[in-house]
């Protein structure tokens, strides 16, 4: 017997079909519902990779207690994060506020009148423990509540209410003028502290934050931190460490320890799409170490593989758990990628290992759960022995070698891995739904590294993905966020229109000559302009104008996640697009909405690296004007706040213009004097 979500289309809700639990997706209809039946709604919020969300529903959500009593006393709601993250945003935010803490699953209890929370968490547990109290024993609690303390639940909503209001208008301190040269010398030391390495928690990429430390090493800030050293070290934790599947490519979420060794095994394409290009910009900027050209070619490698549809879109994520035998009735986390030393024994020679291990760690008794996590020692180019033996361990898991394996096709759900007779190890399931803002940094990451490499085979696979959504991701003329096998649904997000405009405009960067990616930026820019500015306040919403009834408050999107903010990234874009065109009302939006966030930017800096990415494009911002040849040698160059024009006509005896804003600097007459002019250009502020 399964309940309404199997009729949806998203992994994450169909997961939750056949719980006994009578789930509604979110719609009008269940929000009626609630409200007639004057039931409190139990919000419920996740995504298909998220472990805590899966080890839930195999518990509470599925027992049939717990299932009477929400079905009698409840309506209960399910969200996957990823289709609604407006959603997910507004619940999360209220979370904090009353937890100090955040996380997945997301479970909110919400007054059906006003669709206010008035108590959340994360994890429950079926039976009381890690001092949490038993799902079944909260439900009855929270219930009584509702029913008998009603002039508290009024004054405790009406705190949530403000608090999340407060937090939407962000209303500056008037005390509070820092100038900004200072605002971004403090926003970039705070943020090279923020990924300084610890000895403590967990580690995450955090690429906004290094993006925006890397940037700032050119000028040379007097600081506490080196800011080169800082960022070096981040793009060695990544490539070397057991975050990055050193067999097959790409990188894990993050990893449960602080020396970079452990993962918590799901692979996300923003993740991805982002480290790809931060480790292009490091090459670019001079960090030329080997392992990060490799660990950029195995994951485009498996992006190729297991990743792209058919149609030339990306994929969401890979879980972190799969099954070791199609008997098992509970996946488990790691199987697809950990290594007994065993195993190890039986699959290679004694020299392999013997090399592996130098180069690995690798042990007996393992770094996890008995079982090793490859984690390379030290940087360098990998000898041809280790190449050889994760050439085999390659073999052991997908039943062929990476040459012969073009594509990888997807286990789509848990009976399709444990039904599917694989030729190696059971896969970990795989979200098969199209994500824009997510494709759209995996197309930045391709387009930079595709510049710095110089591969155009990493320009093709973007350019494809571009294509897709350009031609199927719009409906009635209006942008979509999501793609599932084909259909486009959902309207777009604010960071579904930043980060494609920031695409197109990397694809433009990456190949100048062609006008084709630019005018589709402009195109786009205006309707994100026309239906998610926000006229009053300054930056974009979250959601569209006419996207946003069922929502408590219309957020602004300015602190930056595991992604960048869409603020954030659409000022930036703002910049470049004034660059590219001289049309001056970009400049007036990005000015406004710098002003917006400025109040944030002084009180909480590090909340907020992609507006500081945004401020230095903004002060720094620089257009070369020259020919396809030259430009093209400028290119794989890190120049952060660059955009490049190619123009016909230069004066006589000249290589290129260098303009900033409203003016050109004198025409450069050789290649030197330009990027003199160039480098000055890039610290003028």
């Amino acid at each position: 017997m399964t309940n309404r979500l199997a009729q949806t289309k998203s992994l994450y809700l169909r997961k939750h079909a056949e719980n006994p639990i009578d789930w509604w997706p979110w719609c009008d209809e269940a929000l009626a519902t609630a409200k007639a039946q004057d039931k409190p709604i139990f919000l419920s919020i996740g995504y298909s990779s998220c472990h805590w969300c899966t080890v839930m529903e195999g518990e509470a959500f599925s027992d049939q207690a717990i299932a009477e009593y929400m079905n009698a006393n409840f309506l209960p709601i399910k969200v996957d994060r990823e289709e609604r993250p407006d959603i997910d945003s507004i619940y999360m935010q209220a979370l904090q506020m009353m937890s100090g803490q955040g996380g997945w699953p997301l479970n909110a209890f919400v007054s059906p009148e006003d669709l206010v929370p008035f108590y959340a968490g994360t994890y429950f547990p079926l039976e009381p423990k890690y001092n949490r109290p038993g799902f079944l024993q909260l439900l009855q609690a929270l219930r009584n509540y509702y029913d008998t303390e009603k002039d508290d639940l009024r004054e405790r909503k009406a705190v949530i209410v403000e608090s999340l209001l407060t937090s939407a208008v962000l209303k500056g301190d008037a005390n509070q003028e820092t100038q900004e040269s200072e605002l971004l010398q403090k926003g970039w030391e705070t943020n090279t502290g923020v990924i300084t390495p610890n000895q403590f928690g967990n580690s995450f990429p955090m690429i906004p934050y290094a993006e925006l430390a890397l940037r700032g090493t050119r000028f040379n800030f007097a600081s506490r931190y080196d800011g080169k050293q800082v960022t070096t070290q981040r793009g060695l934790d990544l490539a070397l460490g057991g975050i990055y599947d050193h067999v097959a490519g790409g990188f894990h979420r993050y990893t449960v320890d602080p020396t970079w060794t452990v993962p918590h095994f799901e692979k996300m394409l923003y993740d991805n799409g982002q480290i790809v290009e931060y480790l292009a910009n490091l090459w670019s900027a001079g960090v030329q170490e080997p392992a990060f050209k490799r660990a950029v070619a195995g994951t485009i490698a498996w992006l190729q593989r297991e990743m792209t549809a058919p149609e030339g879109y990306f994929y969401a994520a890979q879980d972190a758990d799969s099954f070791t035998t199609a008997e098992e009735h509970e996946p488990e986390e790691g199987a697809f990628y950990v290594w007994s030393y065993a195993e190890l024994e039986q699959l290679l020679t004694p020299a392999e290992l013997t090399e592996l291990q130098q180069q690995f760690t690798v042990s007996p008794k393992g770094n996890f759960e008995g079982k090793n996590v490859l984690q390379r020692r030290q940087p360098g180019e990998l000898s041809a022995t280790v190449e050889a033996a994760l050439g085999k361990l390659f073999v052991a898991r997908y039943g062929s070698t990476a040459d012969a394996l073009a594509t990888f096709p997807p286990a789509r759900d848990n009976q399709e891995a444990k039904s599917v007779n694989w030729p190696g190890r059971i896969p970990s399931v795989t979200d098969t739904k199209m994500i824009v803002a997510w494709n759209s940094l995996m197309i930045s990451g391709l387009a930079r590294a595709a510049a710095v490499f110089q591969e155009s085979l990493y320009l093709d696979i973007a350019a494809k993905a571009a294509n897709f959504i350009l031609e199927h991701q719009f409906i009635d003329g209006r942008f979509q966020r999501l793609n599932y096998q084909g259909e486009a649904t959902v309207l777009a997000q604010s960071e579904d229109y930043a980060l494609f405009i920031k695409a197109l405009l990397d694809l433009h960067a990456a190949q100048p000559e062609n006008k084709y990616w630019l005018e589709k930026a402009i195109a786009l820019q205006q309707q994100f302009d026309e239906f998610l500015w926000s006229v009053e306040l300054g930056g974009y919403f979250n959601t569209a104008s006419d996207a946003s009834q069922d929502l408590i408050v219309r957020e602004r999107s300015y602190a930056d996640n595991a992604t960048p903010s869409a603020n954030g990234v659409a000022i930036a874009n703002l910049v470049r697009l004034c660059l590219l065109t001289d049309d001056l009302h970009y400049l007036d939006l990005a000015e406004a909405g710098l002003k917006a966030f400025k109040s944030i930017m002084s009180s909480a800096p590090q909340a907020c690296p992609s507006l500081f990415t945004a401020l230095d494009w903004y002060r720094n911002s620089t257009l070369i004007r020259s020919t396809t040849e030259q430009i093209n040698s400028l290119v794989p160059q890190y120049l952060p706040t660059v955009a490049f024009s190619v123009v016909a006509n230069l004066p006589d005896n000249s290589v290129g213009l260098v303009c900033q804003g409203l003016k050109c600097l004198p025409s450069a007459a050789t290649v030197e004097q330009l990027l003199q002019q160039v480098q000055q250009s890039q610290n003028r502020a």
